[in-house]
């Protein structure tokens, strides 16, 4: 059975997901549109590289890391609120207590640090998939983002997949780089994983992300060819290929020269001629 929150929260209204800090202008975690990669953000590709880290981290490694870098006030809440998740795992009432206390994660330990409070609130809840499934369709960006990075903590099956095809369906990039995850790499079939990978390129989301990417593309002819259709496509609409497609290519024949990007290449002409 599914509760509503007190405070119902939409995924469209995600502060964190992209929160602005001294020096840097916020990004819009919805921008990047398929076909057209955005441009290069160190800060996106810092952030992209922590939601990696999340899901590989041992939760008790975790939690220690965390500890370390809150001030005494938030590690506070961060202990009680992992207690009670303990003593109460599953549903009481209308909403557990510790899916309350991801909701003000963000505010109890700051934009930086909640997703690590969240994926630790959840492995100490012992969420199954039902509650995982019904904090990531009720929640905001980032709390889902949580629940996928949490899947390899939490799930052994490939049970909780649909979240990670409902995550691989939007152009949120953040999302994205939490859904190609441990948890994809170890359950989504050729086809799924081969989009996913694609996805990643059409979005600008650093393939660095993609979990066990050498082990899953190596020697894949199918996605050599996705690859190469894809470099054609944008090489034939006067667009640059992302370098992380050259990549990605190497890695399915690691015995390939991978090809010159096209501004060594040369671009053509509109009369057909090398300019």
């Amino acid at each position: 059975m599914t509760h509503p929150r007190t405070s119902p929260a939409t995924p469209d209204a995600d502060p964190e997901s992209h929160p602005p800090t001294e020096g840097h202008p916020p990004t819009d975690a919805h921008s990047p549109t398929e076909g057209h990669p955005p441009t290069e953000s160190p800060l996106l590709a810092e952030r992209q590289a922590d939601d990696k880290h999340l899901a590989l981290t041992p939760p008790a490694e975790l939690r220690a890391h965390l500890a370390a870098r809150l001030h005494s006030a938030a590690r506070a809440w961060l202990h009680r609120a992992l207690d009670e998740a303990a003593a109460n795992p599953g549903t009481h009432g209308p909403i557990s207590v510790w899916e309350l206390r991801i909701a003000e994660a963000g505010r109890r330990c700051g934009p930086d640090h909640a997703d690590a409070a969240r994926v630790l609130i959840l492995h100490a809840a012992r969420a199954d998939t039902d509650a995982l499934s019904r904090v990531y369709f009720q929640g905001t960006g980032a709390e889902r983002r949580a629940v996928l990075q949490a899947l390899p903590h939490l799930v052994p099956g490939p049970q909780a997949l649909p979240l990670v095809e409902d995550a691989l369906r939007t152009n949120d990039t953040r999302l994205l780089a939490a859904a190609v995850g441990p948890y994809a790499a170890r359950h989504l079939d050729s086809h799924q994983w081969r989009h996913a990978v694609l996805k990643c390129l059409f979005t600008g989301v650093h393939v660095e992300t993609v979990a066990e990417l050498d082990r899953r593309a190596h020697r894949d002819t199918e996605l050599a060819r996705m690859l190469g259709d894809y470099a054609a496509e944008r090489t034939a609409a006067g667009r640059p290929v992302p370098e992380d497609l050259y990549r990605v290519l190497t890695l399915t024949d690691p015995t390939a020269t991978p090809p010159a990007p096209a501004a060594q290449r040369g671009t053509r002409g509109t009369d057909g001629k090398e300019s």
